[in-house]
């Protein structure tokens, strides 16, 4: 019987990419961190283009240099599909509107909603709030209309509306759209208790 012995995979890991926007998320630059890690510039450049390996040693210090665990550099990126056709429907009251949640149903950083609006839909008739920090509402077909207390504010195809949550609103579609909202935080993630799907 023939012996079948794995190959070994030769391709070198692509760190490079997570060390640059990690560096650049905590306001470091090249030459900093470099300085930091006691690198030079050009090799830590190398690096970051995936252009060259780094000792143990060296991991090692840019690693805790940067305050990550060095097992979070070779991670799979964490990704979620939400499929609209299979994306759970969700009840924020308003009436002839199909509302769906497009974020995963764990995320509570921010939920999006995506929302066909038909001829005539509304918010209902009432100002209201969202338990969220910010809203926003962004266009992708047709009309929306915002009401708050002092005014209306009309948004038409491709326009995106920012707001506080705490403010009271309510909104109307007379011939129809097609819109994304985004609560930031997800409602739920401030009151654990009532979750909004």
């Amino acid at each position: 019987m023939r012996p079948v012995n794995p190959s070994t995979n030769n391709t070198p890991l692509k760190i490079g990419d997570k060390i640059r926007a990690i560096r650049k998320a905590q306001g470091l630059t090249i030459g900093e961190l470099a300085d930091l890690v006691q690198v030079t510039k050009g090799y830590l450049s190398r690096l970051e283009r995936d252009q060259t390996s780094p000792s143990v040693t060296t991991l090692m210090s840019i690693c805790q240099t940067l305050a990550i665990p060095i097992g979070s550099l070779f991670e799979a990126p964490a990704v979620d599909l939400v499929p609209l056709s299979s994306a759970p429907l969700i009840n924020l009251g308003g009436t002839a509107a199909v509302e769906k949640m497009i974020t995963p149903r764990g995320l509570s950083g921010a939920q999006l909603i995506h929302s066909e609006m038909a001829p005539g839909s509304h918010g209902g008739h009432e100002l209201y709030t969202i338990n969220c920090k910010s809203e926003i509402l962004h266009v992708i077909r047709g009309e929306v209309l915002v009401r708050f207390t002092d005014h209306t504010t009309s948004l038409k195809q491709g326009d995106t509306l920012t707001f506080a949550g705490s403010e009271p609103h309510t909104w109307e579609s007379p011939a129809g759209a097609t819109a994304v909202w985004c609560l930031i935080p997800a409602p739920w993630a401030s009151n654990p208790g009532h979750p909004s799907a």
